[in-house]
């Protein structure tokens, strides 16, 4: 059954038409995520719309965690100053520069991913399936399966978000999108980890952050 909650929570995701958002409910029985992906499919979500415009406003954040031990500088465009003024991009570019601190994402997007780092995990997880036995006919298909979970731990847009674990980093961006009216857009960021590269006592980094975004 489709809800008018359901209807009214896709719209406030998309920006899409209420008659538009119950439509794509219906036709994937219900299933939120589907839908979003079927307004944005079909060009009818707001934000799908807006995200081929240019977005070079915005804000270069900093976010420095325990003491100075890690580091973290992000560049988050919006297409004016107006709204990179407002305290509702702030809050996004801050959720996100945490997000980096804690999750530890290598790249923006699986597209920055260079190939050489894919063809290296495709071997990896081939040599996986073929020592669990797995028969030769489907090992591509789980490699391909398994490449998933890789992107969604290393692309900071498919982790998922620290605060609210059931959505996505571009799933957050999304909703904001709708709320302002505005493209929005990871450009770049940098992560720096006190004691990179040297070998020394191991520190749950990422636990500490989550801890202190909890309190």
């Amino acid at each position: 059954m489709i809800t008018a909650g359901m209807v009214k929570e896709l719209r406030e995701r998309t920006g899409a038409g209420m008659m538009d958002c119950k439509k794509a409910l219906t036709e994937t029985n219900g299933d939120m995520e589907k839908a979003v992906d079927s307004l944005r499919e079909k060009g009818l979500a707001a934000a799908a719309k807006k995200a081929s415009r240019i977005a070079s406003e915005g804000l270069v954040e900093s976010y420095i965690h325990g003491a100075g031990r890690i580091g973290v500088l992000v560049e988050v465009n919006c297409e004016t100053d107006f709204v990179a003024k407002t305290d509702d991009f702030k809050s996004l570019v801050r959720d996100i520069a945490m997000q980096i601190a804690a999750a530890n994402p290598g790249y923006v997007t699986r597209e920055e991913v260079p190939e050489e780092i894919l063809n290296h995990e495709r071997e990896i997880l081939r040599a996986q399936a073929l020592n669990e036995g797995k028969p030769a006919n489907i090992v591509e298909k789980m490699i391909e399966g398994r490449l998933k979970k890789f992107y969604q731990e290393n692309c900071l847009l498919e982790q998922a978000f620290i605060k609210d674990p059931d959505k996505t980093i571009t799933q957050l961006i999304t909703e904001r999108v709708s709320k302002i009216g505005e493209n929005i857009s990871v450009r770049r960021f940098t992560r720096y980890q006190l004691g990179e590269g040297i070998e020394k006592k191991s520190n749950d980094f990422a636990a500490e952050v989550m801890a202190a975004v909890n309190k």
